[in-house]
């Protein structure tokens, strides 16, 4: 992880290997098309007022998340390059840039400034807002997942240094005397430190991360970081009569688990509950992936990996409420012992539900976990899914959708959501797509109509939720993987996706403003 520094020192006087600027498009009809950004003046003046002639000599045209290198000048700036990174149109003069704007900036900087040591990032940082944008872009830009990568400098006899992430991050006219700066870049460090942990999760390959070692994962997480942890294993998911998660995980030689990890305060205002889905490699069972859709399948758990993620955050924060974690994991695998379609499973809440699909088990393993979390009685209830692949044909790939049994909630979590910039829509549940899941030999089928099918999971959720209890659910299947090229602080592969919602969501708890 990189380190994150506050600076008051001028961005042309630091020691650093790159110092970041911002440039923006001119919005006020005057001749010059770029207009540097607040926090550039410094580095300006070491060009001669130049600097923004010359980036649009080289090109530049200051749109969001175009990265500009160039050689600092002989003089007046310790760093030997500098770089300019586009903020999109420029704000006015009395107004600031929008903290997503930042975050994404920041993110694209850090991303180019791979294999360097240090950088200052010297981009408007008017308040602590600014500050929380900054470096959480900034750090979020700044990462590389390279645990199965071998040795290939080597004269060195370490990893190619080109793909380490920025290594240390300073935030120029940030204050570290400053309680708010300071609490603002130390909330960022710890959101960040989390994303990457979902990140690296899902980028782990599925022999490298099956529901035991997911599970140890948490156990060991929950020892450093003072949280509850209970796993529940094949024979007590037996006892228990947990027959979604045992329905889908049987067909694996790798059996599946439900941990439960959680964060409790003695003052805590309210209790969230979040449920993961979990499947650490999903080949559709019986019902097999056709060829090309088994390959990315390892990012099957990365809803478990936000809530799992979130839950430790949620504790490094202290925050005051009690957030609880249910991870359900499972490998949906076929054999001779996998769940066939026709089979009917009798789950944890008692219901009986007909498998039509063995490819649509992530809503059997929720099942089971959303009844657990119910028992405890908790405020509210979110879970997080790649679900279907019919929200990624609705939203695309960098939208998630959130469905919900209670108006209002959903409005509080699409709220978040675009809070800390993470692109969701809300979604209805109509009830009458519910008539397509009725089964003639079971209480409910796992699958219902075609079209609407994001709509029809959401549905088959909903049973299994409490009565009268506040529940969202939402469906990461387009973010959560990034198969295309990286852009601001998104990453290829595991994206952290709904980390940062849940957090801001934890706060809100912390706050008794759930709802």
């Amino acid at each position: 992880m990189s380190a994150l520094t506050l600076s008051s020192s001028s961005a042309a006087t630091l020691r650093a290997d790159a110092v970041v600027v911002g440039v923006a498009k001119n919005s006020a009809g005057k001749k010059a098309s770029l207009v540097l950004a607040p926090g550039a003046e410094a580095v300006d003046k070491a060009y001669g007022g130049k600097l923004a002639a010359t980036l649009e000599t080289l090109g530049a045209s200051g749109g969001e998340g175009e990265v500009t290198k160039l050689p600092a000048p002989a003089s007046g700036v310790k760093a030997p390059l500098v770089v300019a990174v586009g903020l999109g149109t420029a704000a006015r003069k009395d107004e600031a840039y929008d903290a997503e704007t930042l975050r994404r900036a920041a993110g694209a900087a850090a991303r180019a400034l791979a294999g360097t040591k240090k950088a200052a990032f010297a981009l408007p940082v008017v308040d602590a807002d600014a500050v929380a944008a900054v470096a959480e872009g900034a750090l979020l830009g700044a990462y590389a997942f390279t645990a199965y990568k071998g040795k290939t400098d080597g004269a060195k006899g370490g990893k190619d240094a080109k793909d380490a992430p920025l290594a240390e991050i300073a935030l120029v006219g940030a204050k570290a005397r400053d309680k708010a700066h300071k609490a603002a870049a130390d909330r960022a460090l710890v959101v960040a430190e989390e994303v990457h942990r979902a990140r690296d999760l899902i980028n782990t390959p599925a022999n490298g991360l099956d529901p035991k070692t997911f599970a140890a994962e948490a156990k060991a997480a929950a020892k450093e970081y003072g949280l509850s942890v209970e796993v529940l294993d094949e024979k007590a998911l037996a006892k228990g009569g947990y027959g979604g998660i045992l329905g889908v995980g049987g067909g694996s030689a790798q059996p599946p688990r439900l941990v439960r990890i959680g964060w409790s305060h003695p003052k805590a205002k309210q209790s969230l509950a979040l449920v993961g889905k979990g499947i650490t490699y999903d080949s559709g069972g019986i019902s097999l992936k056709p060829a090309g859709h088994n390959e990315t399948m390892k990012c099957d758990m990365s809803g478990a990996a936000a809530v799992f993620s979130a839950v430790v955050a949620a504790a490094r924060l202290g925050l005051q409420a009690n957030v609880t974690g249910w991870l359900a994991l499972a490998e949906n695998m076929p054999s001779g012992s996998a769940t066939r379609p026709g089979d009917v499973l009798t789950m944890y809440s008692g219901k009986t539900v007909e498998v039509l699909n063995t490819d649509a088990e992530g809503r059997l393993v929720l099942a089971d976990a959303l009844t657990r979390a119910g028992e405890e009685e908790p405020d509210a209830i979110v879970d997080v899914a790649t679900l279907t692949g019919a929200m990624v044909l609705a939203l695309g790939n960098r939208t998630f959708g959130i469905m919900a049994n209670d108006d209002e909630f959903r409005g509080a979590v699409h709220e978040v959501a675009e809070e800390v910039g993470e692109d969701a829509w809300p979604m209805p549940m109509p009830a009458h797509l519910r008539k397509g899941m009725d089964s003639p030999v079971a209480d409910i089928a796992n699958m219902g109509e075609r079209m609407g099918g994001g709509l029809v999971a959401g549905l088959f959720l909903k049973e299994f939720v409490p009565e009268g209890t506040p529940w969202a659910h939402l469906d990461i299947a387009g973010p959560a993987f990034n198969e295309s090229a990286p852009f601001g602080y998104t990453p290829k592969g595991g994206t952290g996706s709904a980390v940062r919602t849940l957090v801001r969501l934890a706060e809100r708890a912390a706050e008794g403003e759930l709802g």
